[in-house]
């Protein structure tokens, strides 16, 4: 299969799917985009009509580059519209039994060459590929919101993908100036599985009353060097989002304790305090709110941003112990996908391994608790006087 340019479909018109299809037309290549919903995918042609209007009038692009990109997208009306396409990427609800269905769906559809991708977050590439009669050509190309801008694709073979399918979709992607990282086909893949903690463990000491909401965000941005704190992000991804994904981590994990939900996010969920989708999260988004006054304290906001960030560096650990990703990737992946102020593992070599492996002893000898269990690689490394790179 010639991959260059190949005609690309996308399932899906949300505000995933139309960032998909942008970025592929962008990159010159011609897309399908189809919806079930015929008035969604009319709003997802007004929406990239809209942001490439924006692009051109801030100088970002010419007004010949955006006809010709709009021009390249296509809006299907049914999924007979994809059987020319080489690659064909899946971005709708997140329901393993309606993303089986709509594989299938395609297979019958496209010829045996067209690779089928996922833009799963959360689900089992490999049980979607499981429901396939040619289970080797599916994989996962997972994007992150908005698709446009954010750098970071997470490519996950599943059990059944061939080398050569993944060796074609990644060179694809890459294609598309997209930093690329590979991922084991297991929950959460690298982004989504590490960064748990990062919502975790601010929730878990905003329920103890170690400090406030604003304060920790507070900390994380100020002392941590991170540009949103944990219940800002958590406003702006959704709390009824981020809550799925945790939970959802959390079952498939079968229910380690290292990714448990918090109740405090669902309650807020089913408060229908969403973030800044309902106006109202952890923060108020009316007009007439008073943004929180916040008391400086260095010691508290030092123990809330070491404490955090050894969470972080525990689970980067795990992912590497376990063969999700390489060190390489991992970091690529937390400093490219959600903007941490560095990789988790080099972050890990600065703080020192023993200095992260006694916050984390200390935890687990308050509480007692899984949750707090130290990296089995992190210990081994301690033992060995070694770093995750050498200078």
């Amino acid at each position: 299969m010639d991959m260059n340019k190949v005609k690309t479909g996308v399932v899906g018109s949300g505000a995933m799917g139309s960032g998909i299809a942008q970025v592929a037309a962008t990159a010159g290549y011609d897309v399908v985009l189809f919806d079930a919903d015929q008035n969604a995918l009319k709003r997802a042609q007004k929406s990239i009509d809209s942001t490439l209007t924006k692009l051109t009038s801030k100088g970002k692009i010419t007004e010949e580059e955006s006809k010709n990109i709009s021009g390249r997208i296509s809006y299907a009306s049914s999924l007979t519209d994809f059987k020319d396409c080489k690659l064909i990427i899946e971005a709708i609800i997140e329901n393993l039994e309606i993303k089986q269905k709509v594989f299938q769906q395609l297979e019958d559809v496209v010829g045996e060459d067209c690779i089928l991708a996922t833009n799963t977050s959360s689900l089992s590439v490999t049980s979607i590929a499981g429901a396939c009669k040619i289970p080797a050509r599916i994989c996962g190309i997972h994007f992150f919101n908005p698709a446009p801008l954010m750098p970071l694709v997470e490519i996950i073979p599943a059990v059944q993908t061939t080398d050569d399918v993944f060796d074609k979709a990644k060179s694809i992607i890459d294609a598309w100036s997209k930093v690329t990282v590979k991922a084991k086909d297991t929950p959460g893949f690298i982004v989504n599985r590490v960064a748990r903690s990062f919502y975790g463990e601010a929730l878990r000491m905003y329920e103890e009353q170690i400090a406030t909401i604003p304060f920790i965000d507070h900390a994380m941005k100020v002392y941590g060097g991170f540009k949103m704190g944990p219940f800002e992000l958590m406003d702006l991804i959704g709390n009824d989002i981020n809550y799925t994904v945790t939970e959802t981590v959390w079952k498939q994990m079968y229910f380690d304790a290292r990714y448990k939900p918090s109740l405090t996010q669902k309650r807020m969920t089913e408060a229908g305090r969403l973030g800044r989708k309902s106006g109202r999260g952890y923060y108020d988004y009316s007009e007439d709110a008073i943004a929180p006054e916040v008391i400086n304290d260095e010691a508290k906001a030092l123990y809330i941003v070491n404490r955090i960030v050894c969470m972080l560096i525990n689970e980067a650990a795990d992912a590497v112990y376990y063969g999700i990703a390489t060190v390489d990737d991992v970091d690529l992946a937390m400093t490219k996908g959600v903007n941490y102020p560095k990789g988790l593992l080099k972050w890990c070599d600065d703080l020192g391994i023993k200095n992260v492996c006694a916050m984390l002893d200390a935890l687990h000898g308050i509480y007692n608790e899984e949750r707090y269990r130290t990296s089995v690689l992190l210990k081994k490394m301690l033992k060995e006087d070694k770093k995750f790179y050498h200078e």
